[in-house]
């Protein structure tokens, strides 16, 4: 098993009950959500010593935010308290045509305005294996992709992976740095690379011949893509991009690819109906993906693996894929049919 660092923002994630728009009725559910938290909540539960980077507010919503990491493994030790207020996002579960909506509200939070030199990385990173981190983080403001870098480079100094989910959020890069200026220099010190095509153009500036839009999504096309990536970044020893077509709300096809140094594989493909909750399912692959790539013989189990974990996590509520392994792995064998085990 391996011992991964995470570094981001966790948020109270604020949603409607069901699929009612927002305020339709005067309730929401709160739970806890932030990708870099939601991959380590993943490793923790797959049986890795997964410890969760931050900076939280010292007030009661800060606790309940730990405390609920703590409840599944994730060790917060290594978090800062700080910063005036915890992140907010609410999210509304679209349905049929209908899309979901995610609205912001984490301007002033506790690791937008964090800066480099406010955590210890060598205390931090102590007994690490590997550092994850994503595009999510930088996009926040100049201080925080500040920061995010010196993570980077800390974890480099100290000889360990690093690996990168680019996860482009429009809606967050509004301080003045394109996205690309910013992410080539932090995945650039990344072995390991995730993302979606979407993710690789705006991120990187790097773009596939594909259209998200229509139809079905060709693995093949992606061929060009990753190639494209990993001659971009030498470093890489990896590059996984993730397929997802978009049939509607509740109607999705799942899959990924993979390029390695010896060549490039196609995983599985989902077919997923009655979607619960789809926020999540990226971290849900990254964090399969870094299990498998750590407890598996080969690739292409670790790509297999990591497509099932991201497909079964659309059957359950929350940022969080609470997936055992064993059923990941039946998942990803075949057993799709959603019979009784008894």
């Amino acid at each position: 098993m391996a011992n991964v660092a995470t570094f981001g923002e966790i948020m109270l994630r604020l949603s409607p009950p069901g699929k009612e728009l927002l305020f339709q009725s005067p309730r929401l559910e709160a739970v806890f959500g932030g990708a870099e938290a939601n991959v380590a909540v993943s490793l923790a539960i797959l049986g890795h010593r997964s410890r969760w980077i931050s900076v939280v507010p010292a007030n009661p919503v800060g606790e309940a935010a730990l405390r609920e990491l703590r409840r599944y493994g994730v060790d917060v030790g290594a978090v800062v308290r700080g910063g005036r207020r915890l992140g907010i996002y609410f999210a509304e579960t679209g349905a049929n045509e209908r899309p979901s909506q995610v609205v912001y509200d984490r301007e002033g939070s506790g690791i937008a305005e964090a800066k480099p030199g406010d955590i210890d990385w060598e205390t931090a990173f102590a007994g690490m294996d590997r550092l994850h981190v994503t595009g999510i983080t930088p996009a926040l403001s100049a201080s925080a992709a500040a920061l995010t870098l010196e993570a980077v480079e800390a974890a480099r100094a100290r000889k360990m992976s690093v690996s990168l989910d680019l996860n482009y959020r429009a809606k967050l890069w509004k301080y003045g740095r394109p996205a690309p200026e910013v992410m080539r220099e932090i995945a650039g010190r990344a072995d390991l690379l995730v993302g979606n095509e979407e993710d690789c153009q705006k991120a990187l500036g790097i773009g596939a011949a594909a259209d998200l839009a229509a139809g079905r999504l060709d693995p093949k096309l992606y061929e060009e893509l990753t190639a494209a990536v990993m001659s971009a970044f030498p470093n890489l020893t990896r590059v996984a991009v993730t397929l997802r077509e978009s049939l509607s709300a509740d109607w999705n096809r799942w899959s990924a690819v993979l390029r390695n140094a010896a060549g490039f594989l196609a995983g599985p493909a989902f077919e997923i109906r009655s979607i619960v909750d789809r926020i999540g399912a990226g971290d849900a692959f990254a964090a399969g993906l870094i299990h498998g790539l750590a407890s598996f013989e080969t690739d292409a189990q670790a790509l297999d693996f990591a497509v099932a974990a991201a497909a079964l996590k659309h059957s359950i509520p929350g940022d969080w894929n609470l997936s055992a392994e064993k059923d990941i792995l039946a998942a990803a064998r075949g057993d799709r049919s959603g019979r009784v085990r008894r």
